[in-house]
């Protein structure tokens, strides 16, 4: 199983779905001595096994870093019917901005099999498989395992993190409530105890036997220590890398991380029907009090829209994913971001 104190940095760039997480961006991250990891919860299993291809073609043979494959676990069953779609219809087509543009009318299956999605990973096993928003059947973390591939999976919370010892995966990521994007909280419709990174990891290290991973509002050397000598084993980091040169971010969404440092982040639904951290833009704020769909079926309804602006260049009308300390944002490679995150004291 995968041993995290061989990397030569205990850090994850984080999964980021949306063709953020580019074979570059990866592949830098590996070859710096950190886990590289790729956010597969949309794709096809074709695009699944040529992501992973394109990696390992970048990747230096000698390096101390390794390769996560993430996915979501969707709802067992959406509570959804035809009648559902006319309010939130109602609601995106009055959007200036949307005007004629044709939605997408979700359509059943909603999300794809995951065991289909899993099928390139056993053709070419990573080191590590990760999972947001529950725990996975335990029959794929078994035949994770028999590939000899390290399995994590997100907790916001002591329940969660109780569950997801139960499932004998061999990792937990925290995510706390200071991180960009989806929440990974179990349940959505639950209560979320808002527990921010190091109060998480505090809390789980007394209580924990699986090695944590902290995940949330991490962006600079201070944090990571601070969050290391709290009893975490590694960070997990996505809005640092957005603004990398390798990163897939549109460059309107890369110029609002570094520009627009004065918007604040809010939690929204608005974008996918579940809850995510985002700057606060035009859709959010429009969309607010509006009929959604539930997950993923709003996140169908609105990707001709975040297509569409990503494509004029507007971040208005995009889902710019993004922790509360987005601010410290750079302009660098995933090399130099890693390198300045190096610990040396590290042992």
């Amino acid at each position: 199983m995968f041993d995290f104190s061989k990397l030569k940095h205990p850090i994850i760039q984080a999964p980021m779905a949306g063709g953020i997480n580019t074979p570059e961006m990866v592949s830098a991250a590996i070859n710096a001595g950190a886990v590289g990891s790729y956010g597969f919860a949309y794709s096809s299993p074709g695009k699944i096994s040529e992501d992973i291809n394109a990696a390992r073609n970048l990747r230096n043979a000698e390096t101390q870093g390794a390769l996560n494959c993430n996915f979501f676990v969707f709802p067992e069953k959406i509570k959804y019917s035809t009648q559902d779609l006319d309010g939130p219809l109602d609601a995106l087509r009055s959007l200036d901005f949307v005007g004629k543009l044709e939605l997408e009318i979700p359509k059943p299956p909603f999300f794809l099999d995951l065991e289909t999605q899993l099928e390139p990973i056993w053709m070419e096993p990573p080191e590590i498989l990760s999972f947001h928003f529950g725990v996975p059947d335990k029959e794929i973390i078994s035949k994770a395992h028999a590939f000899d591939v390290s399995v994590g999976i997100t907790a916001t919370s002591l329940e969660e993190a109780r569950r997801v010892e139960q499932s004998s995966a061999d990792f937990i990521v925290a995510q706390g409530f200071e991180a960009g994007g989806h929440r990974g909280i179990h349940d959505p419709d639950g209560d979320d105890d808002k527990l921010k990174t190091l109060e998480l990891i505090q809390r789980l290290s007394s209580s924990s036997k699986l090695p944590l991973v902290a995940a949330g509002g991490i962006m600079n050397r201070n944090q990571l220590i601070e969050i290391i000598e709290a009893g975490a084993t590694a960070v997990q980091m996505g809005t640092v890398f957005l603004t990398c040169a390798e990163s897939g971010a549109s460059e309107a969404y890369k110029k609002m991380l570094l520009d627009q440092k004065h918007r604040s982040t809010v939690f929204t639904q608005a974008f996918s029907g579940r809850p995510a951290r985002a700057i606060e833009n035009e859709f959010v704020t429009l969309m607010e009090g509006q009929a959604l769909l539930p997950f993923p079926l709003q996140n169908k309804i609105t990707a001709s829209i975040r297509k569409y602006a990503s494509k004029l260049e507007n971040p208005e009308y995009q889902s710019l994913w993004a922790g509360v300390n987005y601010p410290e944002c750079r302009k660098e490679t995933v090399a130099e971001l890693i390198e300045r995150m190096s610990w040396k004291e590290r042992s």
